[in-house]
Order: C-alpha cells, then sequence, then structure tokens
C-alpha cells in the first residue's frame, strides 16, 4: 500500500508542479523579474534526471533492501496507528535536518549537496535542482526510524511526502505568512534565507517541513528587510551550465587542495572540516566570515 501510494504521489504531483512552475515563470515574464531563465530552467531539471536515475538504481539495493535487513532487529513497540505516522513525520523530519546540517558542515558531503545551492536563481523549479549523488548516503539516515518499528516503505512515503512541501517553499511569491506557520513550519521566507549567499544567512534554515529544529538548534535565521537575499554559492561556478562541471566542480576544487604539499592529516582536513576551511587562513568557514562581520 505504502509502495502504491508513493507512485500515485509521483505520477500525481508532475502536473501540478508543472502547471506552477509554468504559472510562476510566465507572472515572472510578464512582470519583468526575471526569476526564470531558459539556461538555470533547464540545468535544473537536468540535475533532478540525473538524480532520479542513481536513486532508481540505488533505491531497492542500499535503501529497501539495507532497511529492510535492519527492520528485522527493530524494537517492539506496539504504535498506536495515529502516533505512528504523526511520531514518523516528526522523525523522518528531524533525520532530515541532521543531513541536511552534515551536509553543509562536513565539505565531502558539501560537495554531493551544493548543486542544489548553485543556482544565482530562486524559484519552484530550483526545488527540482536535486543534489545528484545524495541517494547513496541518504537512506542510512533512515536506520534509527526502521529501528523504531517504522516499516521501511512507510518511510520512504513519508520522504516523499515531505518531499512534495520541500519544492513548495522554493518561491520568491509568497513573502510571509501567519506568525503561528512562521514558528512552526519552513516557509519560503525561511527558505530564501537558506538559499542565499549573504553571509548572516549562510547554513540556516535546515529544515525541510518544521523549522523549530533550527530554532532549537541554533540554525535559525529570520528574513531580514534590510538583508535582501542574494542567491547562489559565496563563489559562483565557473562553468554553470556544463553538465560535467557543475555536478563535479567541488570535487576538483578538494582534488586540488588534497593535492597540496601538506602533512596527510592537514589534508584530510580538507575533506572533513567545513566548506572553506583553509589551514593558512586563505579562506573562511561561514562561521568565520559570521564572526568577522559581526567584530567589524
Amino acid at each position: 500500500m505504502a509502495r502504491l501510494t508513493e507512485q500515485f504521489l509521483q505520477l500525481y504531483s508532475v502536473p501540478v508542479y508543472t502547471v506552477l512552475i509554468a504559472a510562476e515563470a510566465l507572472i515572472s515574464n510578464f512582470r519583468k523579474q526575471s526569476f526564470y531563465s531558459w539556461k538555470e530552467s533547464i540545468i535544473n531539471l537536468y540535475l533532478n534526471i540525473l538524480n532520479a536515475g542513481v536513486d532508481m538504481l540505488l533505491r531497492v539495493v542500499i535503501g529497501f533492501a539495507m532497511l529492510q535487513f535492519v527492520y528485522q532487529y527493530h524494537l517492539p513497540i506496539a504504535w498506536h496507528p495515529v502516533a505512528y505516522w504523526i511520531v514518523l513525520l516528526l522523525g523522518e523530519d528531524l533525520l532530515f535536518w541532521l543531513e541536511h546540517y552534515v551536509d553543509h558542515s562536513c565539505r565531502l558531503f558539501w560537495a554531493v549537496h551544493v548543486t542544489h545551492h548553485s543556482s544565482p536563481e530562486y524559484n519552484l523549479s530550483t526545488g527540482f535542482r536535486s543534489s545528484v549523488f545524495m541517494p547513496v548516503y541518504k537512506y542510512f539516515y533512515f536506520i534509527p526510524l526502521v529501528l523504531l518499528g517504522f516499516a521501511p516503505l512507510d518511510v520512504m512515503l513519508m520522504f516523499s511526502l515531505t518531499q512534495i512541501y520541500g519544492i513548495l517553499v522554493h518561491t520568491q511569491y509568497v513573502k510571509t505568512m501567519p506568525a503561528w506557520i512562521e514558528y512552526l513550519f519552513v516557509t519560503p521566507s525561511h527558505h530564501r534565507v537558506h538559499h542565499a549567499s549573504n553571509i548572516p544567512y549562510l547554513d540556516k534554515n535546515m529544515g525541510m517541513v518544521f523549522i523549530v529544529w533550527d530554532r532549537l538548534f541554533g540554525t535559525f535565521q529570520k528574513e531580514m528587510p534590510d538583508e535582501v537575499p542574494h542567491y547562489g554559492i559565496t563563489k559562483p561556478v565557473a562553468k554553470p551550465h556544463h553538465p560535467v562541471h557543475i555536478v563535479t566542480h567541488e570535487w576538483q576544487e578538494i582534488a586540488k587542495d588534497l593535492r597540496k604539499p601538506l602533512p596527510f592529516s592537514t589534508r584530510l582536513k580538507y575533506l572533513l572540516r567545513p566548506p572553506g576551511w583553509s589551514h593558512d587562513g586563505s579562506t573562511k568557514t561561514t562561521k568565520e566570515l559570521q564572526k568577522e562581520q559581526h567584530c567589524s
């Protein structure tokens, strides 16, 4: 049943997304706001197709088979049907926050995730600008859920549901929402902050559905009227529309750093420390940049 529901969601969400993206693009064009360009939209679609291909190859082996193996050792918890789905939603979203935090905090994973952030545009199609190789490791984050007795197919279904919400917040047309929604849920305003390259906005608002994790763990940042978001990454991609370079550019930069004549432990830090870390201070991490700005 969960598998059929997931397929139903995927089948019927595509035309809905198509209509919404087309409407947003037309409004943007009509108002001369330039939220969309053909090149960026095509790259977004291309990255989504690549991600879907990798996910299709790995979902059965790394996803379902691995989780099903772990599931046989789950705790004997008798979940009430309502509590089951509520806790699954909360747990899934919390683990997504953790994965997202790691993606931003470790350069190895940032090299995968950076494709989602590299566009200087921000619109509904950006939600489809997938991190191509995320399926290689994303299923491992679901292990705590299956150990708590959540069926692997239900876990995957919930992830698909939360992704639908996560895509829809990629818009500049919804400014703010009622205060209680802004306090509990990720809104377009919160996610604009996440995609901005302004120093105060870097590595903020990691949640998919609920913003409460960011409030709890110190990664929340409100969108500020006097700090208009500038989308993209702090160091623009040299060849942003090259089909290979757009996926591998950060790996190429990592390779350069690993070839430096430095002790092995120092070179390893270029892989495992946050993006921007350098042994000589020639480049800065987010925390270093924010600290410098705060002190100036």
